[in-house]
């Protein structure tokens, strides 16, 4: 078992990240705060707050003097979380790295962006169920926004198509193509890329007959060219479909798969014997 030392000493009294809103006790949780949640991090860190914590509390008075040119002169906020990462030493240099390079993407970036990217981080990882109330979340907050006076400033427009478009992209890959067009038009409507209207058409196309998908369309002019594209598209993947292994298994006769099945299953069943053979051999 790996064991790892503090840093500096355990505190009383803990200390309130911002924005993240979580009590932290120690460098290493302050330093497994950051990493997990780096999208969410922004310069609301870099304060007086933090730097009595950490001495008061933590003991670690050399740090501070690192650090207190950082906050006090304009030093950027990549560069104040690595001096705390590499002192305190909990992660490796590649995680620091990792966490430094992510910090510098969402430079200037607003918290709803950075949260966006933290739930399209779920997405990556398939995470949908989690990734879908993130983005649900986000999109609360425009709903929200008229009743505080203009006081609370949202990002531009095309930041809501993104996360329209994003989350009715998980809709899609669940399988849920009406939820996932509705998305898309929405996204669409907000901000007129074609790169939307092409997903709402293709959402559409497999949701619907064909005859009311060509009803649809008929209805909507300003997708002409790109229903043209979307069935180029489609004829192009439908030929390279026709060259995978999966749809000859599919197309063959059943007496033949079921050999390749029984040769497959022989095959397996020979690899574990020899994998068995070999260990007794040890």
């Amino acid at each position: 078992m790996k064991a790892s030392l503090c840093v500096g000493k355990y505190a009383t009294t803990p200390y309130c990240i911002e924005g993240i809103e979580v009590l932290i006790y120690s460098m290493e949780e302050l330093c497994y705060c950051i990493k997990e949640n780096t999208y969410l991090v922004d310069v609301s860190l870099m304060n007086d707050g933090l730097l009595e914590w950490i001495d008061r509390e933590c003991g670690l008075r050399d740090l501070v003097r690192i650090l207190n040119p950082l906050v006090h002169k304009a030093g950027s906020l990549s560069a104040f979380v690595t001096a705390i990462m590499e002192y305190t030493g909990f992660y490796g240099p590649d995680v620091i790295r990792q966490v430094e390079q992510i910090l510098k993407q969402g430079a200037g970036l607003s918290r709803i962006e950075r949260q966006k990217k933290l739930t399209d981080q779920l997405v990556v990882q398939k995470k949908y169920s989690k990734a879908l109330q993130g983005y649900d979340l986000l999109l609360a907050k425009w709903q929200h926004a008229p009743g505080d006076g203009g006081v609370r400033m949202l990002p531009a427009a095309e930041v809501k198509a993104s996360i329209l478009y994003n989350r009715g992209a998980v809709y899609a890959a669940l399988f849920l193509y009406n939820q996932a067009a509705e998305d898309f038009w929405e996204a669409w409507q907000t901000d007129r890329r074609d790169e939307y209207m092409l997903a709402f058409l293709a959402a559409r196309r497999l949701e619907l007959p064909e005859k009311e998908y060509i009803a649809m369309t008929a209805n909507l002019p300003e997708s002409f060219e790109m229903s043209l594209a979307l069935e180029k598209k489609l004829d192009e993947l439908k030929i390279d479909w026709r060259g995978t292994v999966e749809y000859r298994l599919i197309n063959m006769p059943t007496a033949q798969k079921e050999e390749i099945l029984l040769q497959n299953l022989k095959d397996s069943y020979r690899s574990s014997i020899n994998y068995r053979d070999s260990r007794r051999e040890k």
